[in-house]
């Protein structure tokens, strides 16, 4: 699809001619008469002098959704720049292209599954008949139902490649389309486990050559749905992990975010014996317009909120949170040193799992984590002799490392079982959170009390994040320009020693290859690496202050280090907007 130019606008019409041009050409070839109609609504109305009109069809006129090691992912809507029938037409026939074509496999196995936002079930069969008509062996899934069920079915039939049609965490609006290699169109280390260059361009060029949506062939039938032999061979495969003598008595709190993690989170829970699991009623069904929280992300301020009531109404000992395709967990706990609950960031419950799995399920090889997460993962693997690898950002990345038997990122990401699905799994992960509550409390110990053990034998690493929400996407790449070109040289009053800008590439200190992003490091080992976000118009910053625990050090002076780390955090953020221009 072309977009238009900047051309006068005929007479009388505020719409530019290119402009309007390109917008009639997509209603032509448009298959889904949904988004015609809504195009040609918006047409009317920026013709009549709707500016809002006019400024919606320019932006989704502004260029193509950029398919890349994400996948898709964007708002819905009509236009090549938005979630819609026609560019996820083009994906599907780009990606069975690449399977048939670059890769001359017969009959490509491909699974396909996906969410319960608006559209997602949609594209999914639409995506099933039109691989099916380029020749694939397609498996849909009967209903919607969490990503890494499609992670793990790839790995688990043997499939070519898995789609899954979700925007995660993203707002009611979006939608995304996420795709997975395996069998034959994969190495080994990358069996099941999302895209990465050189596949996501070769995939892209696929795309860009398909024609008009419209003609592209449609088959009618001849697709097979898979159903719940899949999701017990999963729920097999995931429930062998805890350990079947340990302590259930826990209290439990679940929220699915209105998302389609309650089913497979609960049956979970009570096959393995963690029978007392109180959901949040009001989030416990999917909801494509996530009516309680602002966001659909555990992380965001406000969204369990609603389970931090419940928890404190049951007298709960943990909350668990899945995002609402259920490929991410948090937790939060009650935390004695505040006397009220808190949610445990994504690097704290980061350390608590691989330790876990290290100490209690005596897992041997990588701890992998990516660059952006805490090193206080790696401090706990060299202590018990086991390599705790660095990766790129992303599960992409994170589940191509090398003897992989535990990976997580701060966002949240957790992959507890790669054997069993090579991506960030939320249900697995909420299996050893579950089983870390209740091994603590049979222990007459706290989730944060074992945070407190591990600072003092590893140090009390810190971490924090600023991110830079911009409506005009130029404004990222100029704060990355300004920081390359003048970095601060000092970080909380410590000299900067290290200054990385990661898109050159530091295979010889870091062992990863080139990625836009900047790192630096202070004599006192604070660190803070920014980068622009992949999936938000975001430029992101990740904070890390560490310090040194005294032997002996009691709980109310653990607390008042915490306190001290938490404001050095706070000043590092103020430090931070000043050097990019934003204070």
């Amino acid at each position: 699809m072309t977009t238009g130019g900047s051309t006068a606008p005929a007479a009388g019409d505020p719409v530019d001619p290119a402009l309007r041009g390109s917008a009639e050409a997509w209603i032509a070839e448009d298959p889904d008469p949904a988004t015609r109609d809504a195009l040609t609504s918006l047409l009317e109305q920026a013709g009549a002098g709707g500016q809002s009109a006019l400024e919606e069809i320019a932006d989704a006129f502004s260029g193509d959704l950029e398919f890349g090691t994400a996948g898709l992912r964007g708002r819905m809507g009509p236009g090549p720049h938005r979630m819609n029938l026609a560019v996820v037409s083009r994906a599907a026939r780009g990606l069975a292209d690449h399977l048939l074509g670059d890769l001359g496999l017969e009959d490509p196995l491909v699974v396909i599954g996906y969410d319960a936002r608006y559209r997602s079930q949609d594209f999914a069969q639409r995506s099933a008949a039109i691989m099916t008509a380029a020749g694939c062996r397609v498996q849909l899934l009967d209903r919607h139902g969490p990503t890494p069920l499609v992670a793990f079915a790839v790995r688990h039939l043997g499939a070519d490649a898995g789609i899954v049609v979700t925007a995660s965490h993203n707002p009611p609006a979006d939608n995304g389309y996420k795709v997975y290699l395996g069998g034959r169109a994969a190495s080994p280390e990358g069996q099941g486990v999302q895209i990465v260059p050189p596949s996501d361009g070769r995939i892209a060029h696929r795309i860009t050559a398909v024609g008009p949506a419209r003609e592209i062939p449609v088959a009618e039938s001849g697709w097979t749905l898979l159903g719940d032999s899949l999701r017990e061979d999963y729920l097999a495969a995931i429930c062998a992990l805890p350990d079947a003598a340990g302590p259930r008595d826990v209290r439990i709190v679940h929220t699915a975010l209105h998302g389609v993690g309650t089913e497979t989170a609960l049956a979970a829970l009570h096959r393995t014996g963690f029978a007392e699991v109180h959901t949040v009623a009001k989030q416990a069904d999917p909801d494509p317009d996530f009516p309680t929280v602002a966001f659909p992300n555990p992380e965001e301020p406000g969204a369990i909120d609603l389970a931090l009531e419940l928890a404190r109404t049951v007298e709960a000992d943990v909350v668990i949170a899945n995002d609402p395709d259920a490929d991410r967990c948090a937790a939060a706990v009650l935390d004695p040193h505040r006397g009220d609950w808190r949610m445990l960031t994504g690097d704290e419950l980061g350390v608590l799992l691989g330790d876990h799995l290290l100490h209690r399920h005596g897992y041997r090889g990588g701890f992998a984590r990516s660059i952006v997460s805490s090193r206080w993962l790696g401090r706990v693997a060299e202590a018990a002799g086991v390599d705790s690898p660095t990766t790129l950002t992303g599960f992409k990345w994170i589940a191509r490392a090398p003897d992989l038997v535990f990976g997580y990122e701060e966002a949240i990401g957790y992959c507890v079982l790669p054997e069993v699905v090579r991506d960030k799994d939320g249900l697995s992960a909420a299996l050893m959170v579950a089983e870390l509550a209740a091994l603590a409390k049979a222990e007459g110990r706290t989730l944060i009390g074992r945070l407190d053990e591990l600072a003092a034998e590893h140090g009390l690493f810190g971490t924090s994040q600023l991110s830079i929400r911009v409506e005009d996407l130029s404004l990222i790449p100029a704060m990355m320009q300004q920081l390359r070109s003048a970095p601060p040289a000092r970080l909380l009053g410590s000299d900067v020693v290290t200054f990385q800008d990661l898109s050159e590439g530091s295979v010889a200190t870091t062992g990863l290859p080139p990625t836009e992003g900047l790192l630096l490091l202070s004599a006192d080992d604070t660190r803070v690496v920014v980068r622009p976000s992949g999936t938000e118009p975001k430029l992101k910053c990740y904070l890390e202050v560490v310090g040194s625990v005294p032997a002996g050090t009691d709980p109310t002076a653990m607390s008042d280090l915490r306190e001290r780390s938490d404001e050095r955090l706070a000043q590092l953020k103020d430090e931070l907007r000043a050097a990019l221009g934003q204070a």
